[in-house]
């Protein structure tokens, strides 16, 4: 493992010389790549340190061990040597999670979707209870959420609502809420009380850079309309609202939440390279979910990956079949503990992945 983990920090360091070098200062987008790369690897190379230290110090207490002839040293040395070889393998499967590779997008921020599925108006509203649900986990991370667009429901909630959260590592988290959220109550359209099943299906992208994507603007063509819904005196007068549409692969998007046309055309661009980089990344969750049987992240937005149970007041995630009673707590957003479960079952996919 040192030996590994030396060769990283060789690279590490020529990433760093490369970094300096003025040619490669003048080269946008080769510096963020490569202040990407070094940023990921700084963890990597801090417990590499602090490894390569606790191996000196087990050979110092060896060594103690070996020559010294005092019995209170030879017992302080032992206790020290037991310490630091728990210590020592406690890192070595730290390290070699760290290791495996991980998803190059889980970095970055994310383009966020709620959709309203079967269900009809109940759908719309359970899609509405999924985003107040989310927007104060995400309050509580501290992270900045930015409407793109929305088309509110009939009797409440949202038929379809599109979100810009951007933040540290927010694709890493939030890409286990990608699939279909299924709702099992009474809903407030139904009389006789009965319990209804209607879903809602969350789509999490990773926010494509600039660099990402090659977005020619001879492919763009860009529509103004008036926007609607609450927005004061500017609605249905001022053309404020943008549609972009992608003529090569007929990807439409629309942005109507600023007032301002030319902010409503930069989040409207956000999502629109997001989607085309989409078409790529989807063939890479392909490619390594045919390795990963089980793997909780996949590119199948068709899925059920979640049951919220009203009457039992139950939340059930059908991937970990992980269950908790109390739903009314999840849905005031407290969901990283069901994150955690998530990530925890991919890094065993990942770790199994690596060793076979």
């Amino acid at each position: 493992m040192l030996d590994k983990l030396e060769a990283i920090y060789s690279k590490f360091l020529a990433i760093e010389e490369q970094m300096s070098q003025p040619d490669v200062m003048s080269d946008i987008k080769r510096f963020v790549k490569l202040n990407k790369d070094h940023k990921d690897l700084e963890p990597i190379i801090a417990a590499y340190k602090e490894y390569k230290n606790t191996i000196e110090n087990i050979n110092n207490a060896k060594q103690v061990l070996n020559t010294e002839k005092d019995d209170d040293f030879r017992e302080m040395a032992k206790e020290e040597l037991n310490i630091l070889s728990e210590k020592k393998e406690k890192m070595e499967d730290d390290i070699r999670l760290m290791l495996v590779p991980s998803d190059p997008q889980d970095s970055k921020n994310a383009v966020f979707e709620i959709r309203a599925g079967t269900g009809g108006d109940e759908a719309s509203i359970f899609a509405g209870d999924l985003y107040r649900m989310y927007l104060k986990f995400f309050e509580k991370k501290g992270w900045k959420v930015e409407l793109v667009d929305s088309t509110e429901g009939t009797v409440g909630g949202f038929k379809e609502i599109v979100l810009n959260v951007s933040g540290e590592g927010v694709y890493g988290q939030m890409k286990y809420e990608s699939g279909v959220h299924r709702v099992q109550r009474v809903p407030q359209t139904e009389t006789q009380g009965r319990v209804h099943t209607s879903a809602a299906s969350v789509v999490v992208l990773p926010e494509a850079e600039e660099f990402d994507v090659e977005l020619k603007q001879s492919d763009i063509r860009k529509d103004t309309f008036c926007s609607s819904g609450p927005g004061g005196q500017s609605v249905n007068t001022t053309y404020s609202a943008i549609r972009l549409t992608h003529i090569p692969t007929g990807i439409v998007v629309s942005c109507q939440d600023q007032k301002s046309q030319i902010k409503n055309l930069e989040k409207a661009m956000v999502v629109l390279r997001t989607r085309l980089f989409e078409l790529e990344y989807n063939k890479y969750l392909e490619k390594i979910s045919s390795k990963r049987k089980t793997m909780v992240s996949t590119g199948d937005r068709s899925a059920k990956i979640r049951t919220y149970n009203y009457p039992q007041s139950r939340v059930t995630d059908h991937r970990i079949n992980y269950t908790m009673y109390n739903l009314a707590v999840f849905m005031d957003g407290d969901l990283q503990d069901i994150l955690d479960a998530l990530q925890l079952a991919e890094n065993a996919e990942r770790l199994k992945e690596a060793v076979s």
